[in-house]
This record gives structure tokens, sequence and C-alpha cells, in this order.
């Protein structure tokens, strides 16, 4: 029989490599940039268009190659960071095996161009396919360029596989991030479709994270510092009241390698409990560097996922160190400088103190109080803060006086007239005989109007729940889930049929986000506008808000959006659920009445209203339950009847 093992053409096998190495644009990115990195570079420049599937472009001033060294870079394994195996324990450079570029080649067209500064001319390659079609001199400036073309052009069910523009848009924004905020002596900038989304100059750890995700954090960063034998932790974490619904802020470093360890995480999260809610998220960007022997950062084809020898010990410091710096935080907290504007147009401050209103103040009988030694407890009696005994109030009967000139006294609690608990059973006695129950299941409609037309009693529990008498037992309704089941339903027919009007402000709003929140916003758009935001671009990262909901307050806008994105950003995770049913379940959850608010009793009746109008009025769209049915039957068996 012949045989059937042999060797794979060197292409299938890069592509193979490929696999592993580039998963989509945004892996080519972060290849790419850490080589320019390796290379000594003091600027950075990512160009991308058509989020990466047409061009991937980096540039940058490092120390070149020469002509042979452009060739042999391409070559599978081949690296000048290893010549032998000890060096693969003290490895402090970004990339070290030689098959990024090999795995480049291998699914993209490519085009490089290069050059040493004591070299007169430079190197210009281009490869496709892992086959070299052109190698020449070429005049060029000192350091090296690489454009990467139509990615996965080979293998077109790769391609099929990305997806939209702004979701890989994403990606590489987070993968320029992590690079940039490693090496924040580096100028980094990201031009997209021509239009240029960061420019980071040359500054400090702090200035490069501002840069980064926003002016509004420069005064919201507590410092971590700790120096020890073993390691050195540096970086910053975010006061408490940064953290967010989601993970997006977060970063650790080894050695200036951006990395992902749920267990160190874990270290941080335990040193803000108690201080954040249980399902928030803090910001932090932390650095850890210790002497390469003790970590090992070839257990993973994008070197993401690294083993420390003693993790325990790394844990324990990571901990200790964050802790630390919140301890110094809560006893010394950060003076801020920069007053509120409106604190300066105070009287205050705008207008003298005369000798009249100073002579006022010192006669006052408060200041006398704390003018005389150990007085400051005294205060005069007066006859006004005397209140005749509360139970005079009433008449002997326990029912209040009439009013003076005649007349009934105001309705209170949900509008109805005072009664006594007796009378309240009475009633809700009463209720056995409406008729008889038809389920919510069988006839929402006839049973919200029964429940709401028919005089029933509704109770607000808690400032959460609302509770409502039924033919054969009560409903425990939880307002929240209620509202966002209602909100669920007219999102989702505003998506496919009528759009909900938009409010337009008098005075619209600007609102600037981060790069990545710019980029979503910009997907969202679209969608966003069937539900009532009126949203248009506003330069770089910048946006105006023309209209909103009539349900968002005038002043929230700013808030409302932000907030959507973050919980936007929150149900991104799960791949099951379309753009538009995260937006809209984004935006129930968020307009919807929180636990907490008080309702009138009109509000109740709407709201109950409402609900048993929907289609589906039991659960909310993620399946929790909207209320829970107490029948007669069930009560009396608590009570043993």
């Amino acid at each position: 029989m012949a045989d059937i093992i042999h060797l794979l053409p060197d292409n299938i096998a890069n592509q193979i490599a490929a696999g592993e190495v580039i998963q989509r644009p945004a892996s080519a990115v972060k290849e790419l940039l850490e080589n320019a990195v390796d290379a000594g570079a003091t600027e950075v420049k990512l160009i991308i268009q058509d989020a990466g599937k047409q061009l991937i472009q980096v540039i940058d001033n490092g120390k070149g190659m020469s002509e042979t060294d452009a060739r042999m870079s391409f070559e599978r394994h081949a690296t000048s960071k290893i010549r032998n195996i000890d060096d693969l324990f003290h490895i402090r450079t970004m990339g070290f095996r030689g098959e990024a570029l090999a795995s480049i080649a291998a699914v993209a067209q490519v085009e490089l161009k290069t050059k040493r500064a004591d070299d007169e001319t430079g190197t210009y390659l281009e490869i496709e396919n892992s086959v070299v079609k052109l190698q020449e001199p070429v005049a060029a400036t000192n350091g090296t360029s690489i454009a990467m073309k139509n990615l996965f052009f080979n293998v077109p069910a790769r391609r099929n596989f990305l997806k939209s523009n702004a979701a890989e848009m994403r990606h590489i924004i987070d993968e320029f991030m992590r690079v940039a905020l490693s090496f924040p002596n580096i100028f980094f900038s990201l031009t997209n479709n021509g239009t240029q989304i960061f420019h980071l100059e040359k500054g400090s750890l702090k200035q490069r994270i501002v840069q980064v995700m926003g002016q509004h954090y420069n005064a919201r960063l507590v410092t971590v510092q700790e120096k020890t034998d073993y390691l050195n932790i540096y970086g910053f974490v975010g006061k408490p009241d940064t953290a967010k619904k989601t993970r997006g802020d977060q970063y650790f470093f080894v050695n200036n390698r951006f990395i992902r360890s749920a267990y160190l995480n874990h270290a941080v999260m335990s040193a803000f409990k108690e201080m954040i809610p249980a399902d928030s998220f803090p910001l932090y960007a932390l650095f850890i560097d210790l002497d390469p022997a003790q970590v090992d950062i070839n257990v993973h084809p994008t070197k993401q996922e690294i083993k420390f020898e003693d993790e325990k010990i790394v844990y324990a410091f990571v901990q200790a160190a964050v802790k630390h710096a919140l301890a110094q935080f809560s006893i010394t907290p950060t003076l801020e400088f920069d007053l509120d504007p409106t604190i300066q147009q105070l009287d205050a401050l705008n207008k003298p103190f005369t000798e009249d209103q100073q002579q006022a103040a010192r006669s006052s009988d408060l200041a006398k109080n704390f003018s005389q030694r150990g007085q400051a407890h005294f205060i005069n009696p007066s006859d006004k803060a005397e209140l005749k005994h509360w139970k005079d109030f009433f008449d002997k009967d326990g029912t209040p006086p009439p009013m003076e000139g005649g007349g009934e006294r105001p309705a209170t609690g949900y509008g109805q007239k005072e009664e006594k608990f007796e009378s309240l059973l009475d009633k809700l006695k009463k209720q056995e005989g409406v008729g008889d129950y038809v389920p919510p299941a069988q006839n929402y409609t006839t049973f919200a109007k029964q429940l709401v037309d028919d005089n029933a009693l509704l109770f607000q529990l808690h400032s959460s729940y609302i509770v409502a008498p039924t033919a054969r037992g009560f409903m425990l309704i939880h307002q929240q889930l209620a509202h966002e089941r209602i909100l669920y339903e007219r999102f989702a027919a505003a998506t496919v049929g009528k759009s909900i009007p938009a409010q337009r402000s008098l005075f619209p709003v600007t609102l600037q986000l981060s790069a990545a929140d710019a980029v979503l916003l910009m997907e969202l758009a679209g969608d966003l506008n069937q539900l009532g935001y009126l949203i248009e671009p506003f330069g770089t990262n910048a946006f105006v808000v023309q209209g909103t909901p009539a349900d968002v307050s005038t002043g929230n806008e700013k808030l409302a959006i932000e907030n959507l994105l973050e919980q936007y950003k929150h149900f991104s995770s799960d791949l099951k659920f379309s753009r538009r049913e995260k937006l809209i379940r984004s935006l129930a959850w968020q307009q919807a009445i929180k636990p907490g608010t008080s309702l009138s009793l009109d509000e109740m009746r709407g709201l109950t209203t409402d609900l048993f109008k929907c289609a589906q009025p039991n659960v909310t769209a993620s399946g929790n339950p909207t209320y829970i049915e107490f029948k007669k039957d069930y009560l009396e068996q608590l009570f043993k009847r």
C-alpha cells in the first residue's frame, strides 16, 4: 500500500498557522503595532480602510530592515529575538515567534517598504499568498511601512465570517488602545477612512489614559504604586463612582504586554468589595513588572494568556496594592481646584458684606448662642416650636376633626378617603363576588378591565411592587419588570412599523464620547432614529442630540445615551441577539421605572392596564416574571385553613 502521510505545501501550512494568529483584522493590527514597537519606533501611525478588510497599514520610524532581513521576515519562524532555548524564558520584546508576518502574507496581499538609517536606498516587497511577487530597491524614509490589503482574499469562507464594519472597527480600536496604553512614551495615531480618530502625543501614563478613555477621568483616577523585591505594580484605578456595568475599561499588563487574567481581575474586584455594587466593574490600568523567568508567555498564539510561576503571590500583591491605593484615597482625597462656574456667581462671592449685614448677623440668636462659651447646645424656646399633643388632633372616636369652614378633608394615600383597616378587609372580602375569574393567559384585556375598572384597590409595596386584588386572591406585580415588558413591545413595534415621535430639544446637547463608543453610536444611529432619538455627528467622536423620546426628561439626554451605550455593551457578549434586539432591550431596561419610585393610584392603574394589553404580559423579554399570582386556596393553605 502507498504511504499516506506527507508534508503540507508551505502556502497551506501558512494558512493553517494564520488561522491561529490572524482571526480578524484586529489580530493583524495587534501584530503589526507590536512589530513597530519592537523596532524601536518613537512614532507609529495606523491607517485603516473598510474596517481593515480593504487596508491595514502601519508606518513607523524604527530602525528598519536590510534587504535580506526584509525578505527573511516573511518566512515562518524567522525571528531576531531567540537564539537558544534559554532566550525563550527571558523575553522582553512583544513578538518573538516569527509567525505574524508569515501568517499575514498567507491570507492577504502585502506591500513592504523599509530602510535603515545607514542604507542609501530601502527595500520594496510585494507578497501574495506567501509568494514574493516583486522585490526591488526603492527610495524610502527611515523605518518601515507595511500595508496589508484585501484580508482573506484567498479564503472567502473566512472573510464571510467577519462581522459588520462597525463591529470589526471596535475590535481594531480595542487592540490599538491596548498597545497605546502600554507605551505612553511613543506617539500613536489612528486614521479610519481618511478621518483621524486618535492622535496620542507622548506623555505620562496618566495623560495617555485620559487621552484614550476620556477627559472626564482626569480627576477620577487613583494612583497605584507598590515596589517589592519580587515584582513592581504601578498604574491607576478609577474611583468607585467610575464603576460601570461592563468590563470595557479594564487593562492588565505584564512587562508591558496586555494580558487577560480572570484570576488577577478577581484580586482587583475583591479590593473594591463593598465599595461598588456587586454587578459593577471598576476601571483599572495596572502594570506588573517582574523577572521574565517568573512568567511563561508562550502558552497561547496571541500571547494574551500567560502563566505565572507563583500566581498566588502575584494575586496577593495586586490585591494589597489596590487596597492600599483606595485606602489612601479615602483618607486623603485629592483636592479639586477647578471650581464649579455657578459658585462664582453666588451673591456671597460677588456682593460685599456690608456693615449693616455684619451687625445683623452678630445680633442674631444663632450667633449669640455660638459666641457664648459652652452655649452652642442651647436653643431659645419659642412658642411657635411648641406643638399640641398629637392625640388632640383627633376626636375621641379616632377621626380627624372637620376642616375650618366646613368641607371634607382632602383625599390621602391613593386618592381615596381615609378609612379604617376593618373596612378595607370588608372590601377585599367583597371582591369574591365579582364573578368568575378569567385567567390572564386566556383573556388579558378582559382581566385587566376587571382589575382596573371595577374599583379594585391597588397598593404599592416598598415603592417597588403593586398589589392588585383579583377574584380569587391577589397579584404581586413588579413595577420595573412590568414596565420593561410594556416598553419592549412598544419599541419592537416601532422598529418594524411607525417610528416613535421625537421631542426636539430647544437647546441641543453636545455629546463627546470615546472613540470606541463613537463607533458604536454611529452603528446604532439608524435604529435609534426609529426609536425617537435624533442624533447627528458633530466632529471627531462628538455628536449633537437634536431630539429624544418624550419619556426622556429635558437635561438628561446625555446621561440617557451614555447609559444606553453601557447597557448595550452589557448585552453585546450574547451572540444570539441581533443588534436591534440588544438595542430595544437596552432601551427598555434604561427607561423602565426603577424600584424605589412612588406611584400614584392613576399611575398604578395605567401601568397595570398597559401590562395586560401586551402580547405576552407575564414575562419580560429576558424571561423574568412580571407578576406572581397568589390564589385564595394557596393563601388558606398557608394558614392551615
